[in-house]
């Protein structure tokens, strides 16, 4: 029997799209997909170790989606099986359609994905402050700028993690233990707007939240607050 994942209308399925494909630049790995309660919550990777001597934070962004039906799943997919059959979702639909349900087969899960095991929690968040956009995308403009000049072409991929742990484990000026990479994340992702983002906590996570989406961050243990 094939999976389906059902959204509210065509609206929704193009947010999706977008989002997947700002995702897709950074690290087009894999995609976990959260349903229930009509709501389907869409994880991606930004930022994560890639091995035990990694210092990287675990950088995710977040976006939810309104559901047609009340499905409950978890699964890791592949981010561009999930894109391929987006797009051919939207070469599907009628000018009429914008308004329907729009249906799509959910790809095979795979289940070799170390971020993905990471849950952040749903509840028990509580509000820390807030920031602005040009805060945000200051910082991530000057890492993105300070990577591209550390890193020649060619170098090898594990100076180039390195370098990128550095920058993006770096905090944020007047920013509490929030590191960079978590502005290189909303940067990325499209999250930044006119509207302020605010900021909550809950036990090792940090979440950056706007209008657009939220960003996850899991701090190490040496940050966080007695």
């Amino acid at each position: 029997m094939v999976q389906q994942i059902t959204l509210a209308d065509s609206l929704s399925l193009g947010d999706l799209h977008t989002y997947l494909q700002r995702a897709g630049r950074v690290e087009d790995g894999s995609v976990r997909l959260v349903a229930g309660s009509g709501i389907l919550a869409v994880y991606t990777a930004i930022l994560y170790p890639r091995g035990i001597l990694d210092e990287s934070p675990t950088v995710l962004g977040l976006r939810t989606f309104a559901l047609a039906d009340t499905e409950e799943f978890d699964s890791v997919v592949p981010m561009r099986s999930l894109v391929e059959r987006i797009v051919r979702a939207r070469g599907a639909l009628g000018d009429d359609d914008e308004s329907r349900p729009v249906s799509m087969s959910r790809p095979p899960e795979v289940n070799t994905v170390t971020w993905a095991g990471i849950s952040p929690p749903r509840g028990g968040w509580r509000p820390l402050g807030q920031t602005d956009a040009a805060t945000l995308e200051s910082a991530a403009r000057a890492g993105i700028e300070e990577v591209a000049a550390a890193v020649p072409t060619g170098t090898g991929e594990q100076l180039v993690q390195r370098v990128r742990s550095e920058v993006w484990g770096r905090g944020i000026p007047n920013l509490e233990y929030i590191p960079a990479g978590a502005a290189f994340a909303a940067y990325s992702l499209g999250f930044l707007g006119d509207d302020t983002i605010s900021i909550f906590e809950t036990g090792p996570w940090t979440r950056l939240s706007s209008r657009r989406g939220h960003v996850l961050v899991r701090r190490k243990p040496w940050t966080l607050k007695a």
